[in-house]
């Protein structure tokens, strides 16, 4: 989704052909995610089929150059003033490594933690040395670079401090407690009933505001 915002919000400043678009992409996100030709043109026609941008004129090469529609500028105006939603479906595979890991028998699951931890720091410290490199640049385009190197930098000091808050988590219980043998009750068809430990993030964002919260 934010490629497909992110199209249109260039597309606003003027039209645009498809690896123009790519190229104006990358400028303004650091060459950090690079777009290939055919997810471009993928999203313009998706784009062309909402009505939320037009085939404009084809030059002397051969570019057709798209622009935005008034719905496509009321678009663009309507993601940059709303906040981003982070969806409950979105799957952390390393949350969901370490959760299997902790309950199956006979594994070690501080080990895999550890071994997360090193591979975590390195990406991290390589995240550090890059911006280190380019700290002086200046103009948009490092400004770019830097934002998004900034929030990678950030999450990665974040998985690191909840790994470290995984493995203490793990030293106060017996592995031989935590571990999950195979159930012989058979699964019911269909979706799953939700139980007390299926929670929504709704109410987990609820649960650590009331804990949080200030005595009265």
């Amino acid at each position: 989704m934010s490629v497909r915002q992110s199209m249109l919000a260039i597309l606003a400043q003027g039209p645009c052909y498809g690896y123009q678009l790519r190229h104006e992409f990358d400028r303004r996100t650091g060459s950090v995610w690079p777009l290939n030709v055919g997810q471009i043109y993928n999203t313009l026609e998706r784009l062309e089929r909402d009505g939320l941008v037009q085939r404009g004129h084809t030059d002397e090469q051969g570019h057709v150059y798209w622009r935005i529609t008034r719905a496509g500028d009321a678009e663009v105006a309507r993601w940059l003033a709303s906040p981003l939603a982070r969806t409950k479906g979105a799957r952390d595979e390393l949350a969901i490594k370490l959760a299997v890991a902790a309950t199956l028998p006979g594994v070690d699951a501080a080990a895999t933690i550890h071994a997360q931890r090193a591979a975590s720091l390195e990406h991290l410290e390589t995240l550090r040395q890059a911006r280190r490199t380019k700290r002086g640049e200046d103009g948009p385009e490092g400004l770019a670079w830097s934002l998004v190197v900034d929030s990678m930098i950030f999450s990665a000091e974040a998985e690191v401090r909840w790994l470290d808050h995984a493995a203490e988590r793990l030293t106060g219980h017996p592995q031989h407690a935590m571990a999950l043998e195979l159930t012989a009750e058979r699964p019911k068809r269909g979706r799953p009933a939700k139980s007390g430990a299926a929670i929504s993030e709704a109410e987990i964002t609820g649960a650590e505001i009331t804990e949080t919260a200030p005595a009265a």
